[in-house]
């Protein structure tokens, strides 16, 4: 048994926090109390001078390949707090593959993924759970079934409607997700496949889910102009499939929606609650996101590329193409260049050792560097790095940002992202101290309990974790003990391989992190 002393305890219910002890016993609980046990046999942690707070659960991770094939994979997680992680979000995952498209979606992933060996695919997300489940973890892990990956699987990438064998073939996928133990599903709708599918089909495969008791999470079709119009469909699509559903992310982008859009957006979120919809958010406290290069491909030009983006921007009608749309809005699709100007897109991982130079700078100064437009180094850069390039948008208002995370029904997360390499968004590094260092510190926009609220016991509840997020007697002891003043993040845009320092103790399902006790937590 570990015995935790002279605690201040914030428990994850937003209640404020109180002075106690906490009695561990194995992987789990045993006593809260305001009230000190007195001498037990028992090992003793002080926590003298110190918060104790369940561990950060972090709901939007974009881990999948990490926690398979990274050996170093949970350090820079522990260092910020995080002790239970969920994959598979954005529609975006390695599992279910087939053979036939196992290069177009690996390729696809590779900039929010990072790389995995070569020949390797998961033809079912149980398959990928078994993977898991072969490896120990010094945390926990989650997974949600991705539409994206099922939707690759069942009907290719291209702009084909489902027709009833490919549906067929997709609900066999989700039922296989659930079944193995997905916490829910996750849509990707602004992303290739998924942009090309109609509402109706996000509401087959959420009922779907919905029937194991899971939860929708999306990234919407569109997150500026279209903002409004995007929270709609998937509040329909959770009304019509009667599932719960979460917004990833959430955030207005483009500069002349900065304020208004947020608002308007927000007001549309809290008429749903209003009528007793399901429905919840999350963000992560950046004013810039990332992602990959090809999602700033207009849907025009991807359709006649035919899902070979890379090869098509390397020839003079694909960068022909691309000049004519790329400075054009779509009702539907966010175009990012138009919106927020190349001057605020940051090049931030190249697969090609000699365009390296260009990682960390705006395209327009990287243009300047490469005597060309920033059209043709956009076509150059997605041909010749075969479409495997991270970039980091610059598209949102802090007020924005502020305005969001202080709703009381938007949880924390990182959205952090594996496929950076040397210029990732600090995010991977540094989310959860920021938050807690900005908005319960340095600017009291939120209390310490809200906070931690909102990166434990809000996040597990939206993932049908009961028996974790809140120190509990019979919850499951992920715990941490700090110092809220000296907690805090290092990771900057010029420097973000940057971890986290100020964590004084860890403990996942009551042990240390070297000990490896980390559970694959499921539905």
């Amino acid at each position: 048994m570990i015995q935790v002393k002279n605690a201040v305890i914030c428990d994850g219910t937003g209640k404020e926090p109180f002075s106690g002890e906490l009695l561990i016993d194995g992987e789990k609980l045993a006593e809260v109390s305001p009230i000190p046990f007195g001498e037990l046999d028992a090992e003793v942690l002080d926590a003298r001078g110190m918060a104790v707070t369940p561990g950060f659960i972090d709901a939007h991770r974009h881990c999948d390949l990490a926690a398979l094939y990274d050996p170093e994979f949970g350090r820079l997680e522990l260092a910020q707090g995080i002790t239970t992680a969920v994959m598979g979000n954005c529609g975006l995952a390695p599992a279910p593959c087939t053979e036939e498209y196992r290069d177009r979606l690996y390729d696809f992933l590779e900039p929010c993924l990072g790389t995995a060996p070569k020949n390797s695919f998961f033809p079912l997300v149980s398959e990928f759970f078994r993977a898991l489940e072969t490896r120990r973890y010094p945390l926990n892990l989650g997974v949600l079934g991705a539409t994206g990956a099922i939707t690759a699987a069942s009907k290719g990438f291209d702009n084909v409607p489902f027709d009833r064998k490919s549906r067929h073939r997709a609900e066999i996928y989700v039922k296989d997700a659930m079944e193995a133990g997905a916490l829910g599903l996750s849509c990707g709708i602004m992303y290739t496949p998924e942009c090309f599918s109609k509402t109706e089909d996000f509401v087959f495969l959420a009922k779907i889910c919905g029937e194991y008791g899971g939860y929708l999470t999306s990234h919407i079709r569109g997150e500026g102009n279209s903002l409004t119009e995007s929270v709609k469909e998937v509040l329909e699509i959770g009304e019509r499939a009667g599932v719960p559903v979460n917004i990833s992310h959430l955030k207005v982008t483009g500069l002349k929606n900065h304020g208004w859009g947020i608002e308007r957006a927000v007001g549309v979120l809290e008429e749903a609650r209003g009528r007793g919809q399901d429905v919840t958010a999350d963000a992560y406290p950046y004013p810039g996101g990332s992602t990959t290069i090809l999602s700033l491909i207009p849907p025009t030009v991807m359709e006649r590329a035919k899902g070979e983006a890379a090869a098509y921007l390397g020839t003079q009608e694909g960068i022909r193409d691309l000049a004519q749309e790329i400075g054009k809005e779509f009702s539907s699709w966010d175009n990012m260049v138009s919106s927020i100007g190349w001057e605020r897109i940051v090049i931030g991982s190249v697969i090609r050792e000699e365009d390296r130079i260009y990682a960390g700078l705006d395209f327009t100064a990287a243009a300047a560097l490469s005597g060309s437009t920033e059209t043709e180094l956009f076509c150059r850069l997605v041909h010749e790095n075969s479409g495997k390039i991270g970039v980091i948008l610059m598209s949102m208002a802090q007020a924005d940002v502020d305005r969001v995370l202080c709703l009381p029904y938007v949880s924390l997360i990182s959205d952090a992202l594996y496929g950076g390499g040397g210029m990732p968004h600090p995010r991977l590094y540094g989310a959860f101290p920021k938050f807690l260092r900005e908005y319960a510190g340095e600017k009291s926009a939120l209390s310490f309990a809200e906070a931690v609220r909102k990166m434990t016991g809000m996040p597990a509840r939206r993932l049908g974790l009961r028996d974790r997020g809140t120190l509990e007697p019979g919850n499951y002891a992920d715990l941490l003990v700090f110092d809220p003043a000296k907690f805090t993040d290092r990771a900057t845009w010029q420097n973000p391989r940057q971890e986290a320092e100020g964590l004084e103790y860890v403990l996942v399902n009551g042990k240390p992190p070297q000990e490896r006790g980390g559970k694959i937590v499921k539905k």
